[in-house]
């Protein structure tokens, strides 16, 4: 097996185990376990060091992972939207790909697809009220 199909196969386990309401009430149960030892420990700085060291790393691990997974969500619905425009016959296949475009490119499409929307829009209208 690969790394990065390892990778994967690990990221998505964790990003599905991270969503459940269990994980949560686990978590909360161990920051409530944490804050209830303060007296124990005299609210020392080893005491604070433990949750910070320890929400640290996992906050740390979880974006990599989190973004991990967004990035392959949004690349499968992309290829999906893709293959939905070419298989269409009167779908414009110039916006196969459109998300490697700038930021003011995509604006200049998304105002022209809007223009032309508001366009469509009024000869209907015209068409209806004759």
């Amino acid at each position: 097996m690969s790394i990065s199909r390892a990778f994967t196969r690990i990221a998505n386990a964790t990003a599905h185990a991270a969503g459940r309401p269990a994980t949560f009430v686990a978590c909360l149960a161990i920051v409530i376990g944490w804050a209830v030892s303060g007296p124990l420990f005299g609210f020392s700085d080893t005491w604070q060091l433990v949750i910070n060291t320890g929400t640290t790393i996992i906050t740390f691990l979880m974006v990599f992972l989190i973004q991990n997974t967004q990035n392959r969500d949004s690349a499968a619905i992309q290829v999906k939207l893709d293959e939905l425009i070419r298989s269409h016959r009167s779908a414009r296949n110039r916006f196969i790909g459109i998300e490697h475009l700038t930021e003011e490119e995509l604006e200049e499409v998304r105002a022209l697809c809007e223009k032309a929307a508001t366009g469509r829009a009024k000869t209907e209208a015209a068409r209806n009220a004759a």
